[in-house]
């Protein structure tokens, strides 16, 4: 089949981008993501679809021109590793401050500060927890093949359009770096000025004379009309956390001991579940896709049936804390990780089991 490929998880990123129909891509290159905008750069989307691709100056130049895009309604997308995420911090507020849709990608890398260019999962605060000032939330989506970092670009911009907020594709190093066989989607028209008037009224693309001003900003210094503004943003989180849970069960019916864990760790934790219940231990893996809205309520069920639950994470015990939150206390929640980039192993994640929670 022509549409079935052999790529790295960033290519993914970059292919499904030009099939989803994204207007324009914003960046500067850091390691290990540099592939996404250097595979846009080879496939010059800009002679086929008309996307544009640009290689700015720096990390917050490229999120301020997504914070521009954006406020015009048209999809665009942007994509660093952690050093530049925290770059674009203040720019994903603004963001989120004025209900503006795109999509963002962090292909993770070990720190803190410089750090390494080997994979971690060391920004789960920043991205869940909102990384910059003000009460935000990003809708925030965790791969764990080659095959959805493709699909969640489709998925991350569908969900950023339908809520007008921001969506993350947070990932990390071993991902984005893994070269699997992918199936892409079909391509996708651009849409017109038209139709993207229609899909978004709001935006600022020059005022016709059958209505008033768009103003697109995130500034207002009436305190009432600001609380105003942030109790309409908090419906609008709660509804996004109603309706777009995911997660995914692996051997989870007869389950004693549960691992929860997201992106490669997932992976790995698959081999241990294999290798747990060889040594007749009955562990199964509970695997969040949306990291937020994080799955709390399909966690907190699982307390009144395991023992026990192991985080486990590449990093020094992040998500560990919302697992803790959603079983709240009934059951003893432990956390698993390597730090630096080191990736750790199935026998090692079994090993943890048998110390922490058995």
């Amino acid at each position: 089949m022509d549409n079935i490929k052999l790529m790295k998880g960033n290519e993914a990123i970059a292919y499904a981008a030009i099939h989803y129909g994204a207007d324009g891509y914003f960046g500067y290159p850091i390691t290990p993501q540099s592939e996404i905008m250097e595979t846009l750069m080879a496939e010059k989307p800009w002679e086929t679809t008309g996307m544009v691709v640009m290689q700015v100056e720096s990390e917050i130049a490229a999120i301020n021109m997504v914070y521009g895009g954006a406020a015009t309604g048209r999809r665009v997308i942007t994509s660093s590793s952690s050093p530049g995420i925290s770059l674009k911090q203040e720019g994903i507020s603004y963001i989120a401050g004025c209900d503006l849709p795109c999509l963002i990608v962090n292909v993770m890398r070990g720190g803190p500060g410089l750090g390494t260019i080997q994979p971690s999962q060391a920004d789960y605060f920043q991205t869940v927890k909102g990384g910059g000032h003000g009460d935000y939330r990003i809708i925030t989506l965790a791969p764990s093949s080659v095959q959805e970092m493709a699909d969640f670009v489709a998925l991350g911009f569908d969900l950023a359009f339908k809520y007008s907020n921001p969506a993350m594709i947070l990932t990390d190093g071993l991902i984005g770096q893994l070269m699997e066989k992918v199936v892409l989607p079909p391509f996708r028209k651009r849409k017109t000025d038209d139709e993207v008037a229609a899909e978004s009224p709001w935006a600022a693309r020059g005022k016709p004379a059958n209505r008033k001003p768009n103003i697109v900003t995130s500034l207002e210094l009436d305190p009432v009309r600001m609380e105003e503004n942030n109790l309409r943003f908090q419906a609008k989180y709660r509804k996004i956390e109603e309706n777009e849970v995911r997660f995914e069960e692996y051997m989870c019916n007869d389950v004693d001991y549960l691992l929860v864990a997201f992106g490669s760790s997932a992976r790995i934790c698959e081999k241990a579940v294999e290798i747990a219940r060889e040594q007749n231990l009955k562990v199964g893996l509970f695997r969040p896709i949306t990291l937020w809205p994080f799955p709390q309520k399909a966690l907190s069920d699982y307390a009144g049936k395991v023992k026990g639950m192991l985080s486990v994470e590449l990093n020094a015990g992040q998500m560990v804390e919302d697992v803790r939150l959603a079983v709240n206390g009934r059951i003893k929640v432990e956390h698993f990780g390597r730090l630096g980039g080191i990736v750790f192993t199935p026998d090692e994640i079994v090993r943890a089991i048998k110390e922490k929670i058995v």
